[in-house]
């Protein structure tokens, strides 16, 4: 529904709670600030099609920010504020953002950005700006609440890393309809997970991703509550959970291994019965984790796979899983089809390049990455492998290869080794991710040295410090084992393949 007829009929229900139920932004608040926003955005001679990005922790203000954002017509974009200054600096530049809207998390973040980028402008919430900002809540209450003419529907355009470390922009194809015309993934989440006006969505990850971004505005698409906390808790999430009667909620792995780590007597305390649908993706699941998740809530897990790109989609419930364990499903729309190496379509279980009857994308500023993506048939791939088995059920083998998925957040080797690569103890070097019971995967560098020295645990710390002080912290290894030489082809390519699976089970 249009969000001002949300708010006309229920203006006092809330849109927005914090897990620990401080704050409150019922639809009325949302409706009356988000066009407050958008009319601020007008001021500053921001239109449709233009860009603005978003360096907003877990707050309330974000969808405010969001949903002006939408009704002015804009691309938005929302950045990792762990990243650093300089890397999300460059999403903001390479998106040609007009607006920064920051909060007292990131204000000196947004600061160092502005230096680098004159004419931006900042506006910062929950604290008084730095130089060069200007006070979000100050800006938007001098401005009328009134709605603009001829509202039209932006988008959100987000940021995916590439394979060379730099993220790249995802837009959309967008044709900006009218403000509140209808979109396929609210449609989606009440015909497959049974949202609904009455739902209550539990947002324990970062909005700055791409699924509890689309959930929680396609909640608010469907008149439902978000339950926002600002980070996750095994604990908090179970009390939230409790307290807010919660009837959906969104995980990746790494949260359901923290939940079933709790000790029985404290997870089993809370009250979890409201819960309706477990809804996971991310990174693949171990087995036998998502078996005990099924056996404590029951058959309400909904495994979906898919990508920022939103090119193609695979979903499976709990009873499809437990009678194909390990699947992420079938295909739902676009089709799903297996590529060998010479393009040939490949039978039921061989692995190959996952492919979707879809090009619903491109990369911003990078052709030959769409190029790449996309082959003549009309399909296009995210570089996943995978097989499907003789009833077209998706099993992953590798997503994109080299890609380390760790706590559900991708990161990637070329990156991490371009910093070390700058070390001068570093010869040579290759990232890996190591299995993890509890992450999934964790960041592994093995180096070989510019010296016939072996390494010491001094200079693997030194190593790490190295990598702090220049990536964001998520980003940087967690151990450095060293070696004598690195196994690489006459051509120079690297036999990342060979690393792993050498390294594969070894407790970290």
């Amino acid at each position: 529904m249009h969000l001002s007829e949300l708010a006309a009929a229920a203006p006092d229900k809330p849109a927005v709670i914090t897990a620990d139920g401080d704050r409150v932004l019922t639809y009325g608040d949302l409706d009356r600030r988000s066009r407050q926003v958008s009319r601020l955005l007008a001021s500053l001679g921001v239109g449709t099609g233009d860009h603005v990005a978003l360096l907003l922790p877990n707050r309330p203000e974000y969808f405010e920010v969001a949903w002006g954002a939408q009704r002015r017509g804009t691309y938005w974009t929302p950045v990792n504020w762990h990243l650093t200054a300089e890397e999300a600096g460059y999403i903001v530049a390479d998106c040609g953002a007009r607006v920064l809207f920051a909060a007292a998390e990131t204000a000196q973040a947004a600061a160092q950005i502005a230096f680098g980028q004159p004419g931006l402008a900042v506006f910062v919430a929950g604290r008084e700006p730095g130089s060069g900002q200007q006070s979000y809540e100050a800006a938007i209450s001098a401005q009328s609440a009134d709605p603009l003419a001829d509202e039209v529907d932006g988008a959100v355009f987000f940021y995916s890393s590439g394979t060379t470390g730099r993220p790249k922009g995802i837009k959309p194809s967008h044709t900006f309809p009218p403000f509140g015309s209808p979109a396929t993934l609210p449609q989606l989440m009440g015909v497959v997970f049974g949202f609904g006006p009455d739902s209550v969505y539990l947002c324990p990850a970062p909005l700055y991703h791409a699924a509890p971004n689309n959930f929680c505005l396609g909640t608010h698409r469907l008149g439902g509550t978000v339950v926002l906390m600002d980070r996750f808790d095994p604990a908090g999430c179970l009390r939230a959970i409790e307290a807010h009667r919660v009837s959906h909620v969104q995980f990746v792995p790494t949260h359901f291994v923290r939940l079933l780590r709790l000790p029985d007597e404290q997870r089993l305390a809370f009250d979890v019965s409201s819960l309706r649908t477990v809804v996971h993706a991310a990174a693949p699941c171990p087995p036998e984790v998502k078996r005990q998740m099924i056996d404590w809530l029951g058959p309400c897990l909904v495994e979906y796979y898919a990508g920022s790109e939103a090119n193609g989609v695979t979903l499976i419930d709990s009873a499809d899983w437990l009678a194909h364990p390990g699947s992420v499903g079938r295909a739902v729309g676009a089709a799903v089809h297996i590529v060998g190496d010479d393009g040939a379509e490949l039978p039921a279980g061989q692995d190959g390049l996952i492919y979707f009857e879809s090009q619903t994308f491109e990369y911003h500023n990078d052709p030959a990455k769409t190029a790449s993506a996309r082959d003549d048939r009309g399909w296009s791939t995210l570089g996943d492998i995978g097989h499907l088995d003789e009833e077209g059920y998706l099993y992953l083998s590798d997503r994109r290869t080299d890609l380390i998925i760790s706590g559900g957040v991708n990161i990637y080797p070329a990156e991490v080794e371009a910093v070390l690569i700058g070390h001068p103890a570093v010869d040579d070097v290759a990232v890996i991710g190591v299995p993890d019971p509890e992450m999934g995967q964790l960041v592994l560098a093995i180096v070989q040295l510019s010296d016939e020295g072996t390494g010491s645990p001094d200079l693997a710390a030194e190593l790490i410090e190295h990598c702090r002080a220049r990536l964001a912290s998520f980003k940087c290894p967690r151990s450095i084992e060293f070696v004598a030489d690195l196994p690489r082809l006459p051509t120079g390519k690297l036999l990342r393949r060979q690393l792993r699976a050498e390294r594969a089970g070894q407790d970290r």
